[in-house]
C-alpha cells in the first residue's frame, strides 16, 4: 500500500535525494511529488493578494508569523511549478525574518540542478516566488 509522500525534514535532505536521481526526468517526477506532499491551500486563501506575480502558471503563498519565525505555505495549478513552491518553501520556512533575509537559495538550486534545466520562465517564476518570501521577510523584520 503506497502511503502519500510527506516533505522531507530539511532542504538538506531534499538536495541529497536529489544527488540520488542521475536522469532528469526522475528529478522532474521527484519535483512533482514534492509538490504533491504540500498541505493543500484552502480555496478561501486563493486570493489575489496572495497571488505571485511574475509566474506564468498561477502561484499563491500564504505566510504566518508566529513564535518569531515565518511559516510559508503554498499552492500552482502547474505540477512542476508546485514541486519548485515545495522546494522554496523547504529552505525558507519555520526561520526568522533575518535568517530568511541572509539565506543565499541558489547555493541550494545549484546543489540541486535546477538553474541548468529550468525553462526561463519557471526560473522567472521562482525568482519571483523567492522576491516575494524574502519581501514577506523585511517586511516583518521593519513592523518587529
Amino acid at each position: 500500500m503506497d502511503r502519500p509522500l510527506t516533505l522531507p525534514d530539511s532542504i538538506d535532505d531534499i538536495v541529497e535525494n536529489f544527488s540520488f536521481l542521475e536522469d532528469w526526468e526522475d528529478r522532474y517526477g521527484y519535483l512533482i511529488e514534492l509538490g504533491n506532499a504540500l498541505t493543500p491551500v484552502p480555496e478561501d486563501q486563493m486570493i489575489d493578494a496572495n497571488k505571485v506575480q511574475g509566474c506564468v502558471s498561477q502561484v499563491w503563498l500564504i505566510s504566518a508569523y508566529e513564535d518569531g519565525k515565518l511559516h510559508f505555505n503554498g499552492a500552482s495549478d502547474a505540477h512542476i511549478v508546485r514541486g519548485l513552491v515545495a522546494v522554496a518553501l523547504s529552505i525558507f520556512s519555520n526561520k526568522t525574518p533575518a535568517e530568511i533575509a541572509e539565506l543565499d537559495e541558489q547555493e541550494t538550486f545549484v546543489a540541486i540542478g535546477l538553474a541548468e534545466h529550468l525553462t526561463p520562465q519557471r526560473s522567472n517564476g521562482l525568482k519571483s516566488l523567492v522576491g516575494k518570501i524574502k519581501s514577506i521577510a523585511q517586511a516583518t523584520l521593519a513592523n518587529a
